[in-house]
């Protein structure tokens, strides 16, 4: 029995050196290529910072950005007026080649003062200049939007367009710069949620899906070098971006996410 015992504990000590050491959960929380990661974790804020016209990064002004029954919610009941201070939530990771999915609604009353373009109007930033790099008065970052609009119950309001603070795309094999251009999807009145998808491959192309149907592509996603902002972030001479932030928007609408998704894709 002695030896038997003895064989038995040298087998276990040498399974456990051979056994594969753990990662630490900084490691193990990382997005991995090919599988849905969420980058909400449905309690709180953590990994995300907000930047809000007029205020420092950082200062989440009249508790704009919120979780509240697990969804991330963008309110104004603490402003007095809108006042021009577009907000941006930044998470914490710059990505390049991946696909992102957002669960959005838009819900309430525009907040007093807010422009009439901005109702129901909401969006991801994505390619997005650091935002420790904005200016305290700056309305937009550096970035490539997918433009999220809810319908106004009458006539066609596309969602998931494309617009583009400081920045153009390639269109159809030709350089775009008007600021938005329109995706072909249906309108959604409402508070229903819709699902939005961007398929991002670093300065490629660039795909948007609604409820899983394409209805937008281009690519070649570059800083405009006509724009201050950008021109800031040119760096020899080299336009076309790679990769870049993720930020979700406060235009002045009552909006919520209730799934904020990515899986990272292979070069």
């Amino acid at each position: 029995m002695r030896a038997l015992t003895s064989r038995a504990a040298i087998f276990a000590i040498t399974a456990l050196c051979a056994a594969p050491l753990s990662l630490p959960s900084s490691a193990a929380d990382e997005p991995k290529k090919d599988e849905w990661v969420s980058l909400f974790n449905g309690k709180n804020l953590d990994g995300w910072t907000p930047k809000i016209t007029g205020h420092e990064y950082g200062d989440n002004y009249g508790d704009t950005f919120r979780v509240e029954d697990g969804i991330i919610k963008v309110r104004y009941d603490k402003y007095k007026e809108f006042d021009g201070q577009f907000g941006h939530l930044f998470y914490k990771d710059k990505f390049s080649h991946y696909r992102l999915k957002v669960e959005y609604r838009f819900v309430g009353d525009q907040c007093k003062g807010g422009p009439g373009w901005a109702t129901r109007n909401s969006g991801v930033m994505f390619h997005c200049q650091d935002p420790k790099t904005m200016r305290k008065d700056q309305e937009f970052p550096v970035s490539i939007e997918a433009q999220f609009l809810g319908g106004l119950g009458k006539g066609k309001r596309t969602t998931n367009n494309m617009c583009s603070p400081g920045t153009n795309i390639v269109l159809d094999g030709k350089l775009f710069t008007p600021h938005c251009t329109n995706s072909k999807s249906k309108t959604y009145d409402g508070d229903m949620w819709v699902t939005a998808e961007i398929e991002v491959h670093g300065s490629g192309t660039v795909k948007h899906f609604v409820e899983g149907e394409l209805v937008m592509q281009y690519e070649k996603p570059q800083l405009d070098p006509k724009d201050a902002d950008a021109k800031k972030l040119i760096k020899d001479d080299k336009l076309l971006l790679e990769e870049g932030y993720i930020s979700l928007q406060s235009e002045s609408h009552p909006v919520e996410f209730r799934k904020v998704e990515i899986k990272v894709l292979k070069k």
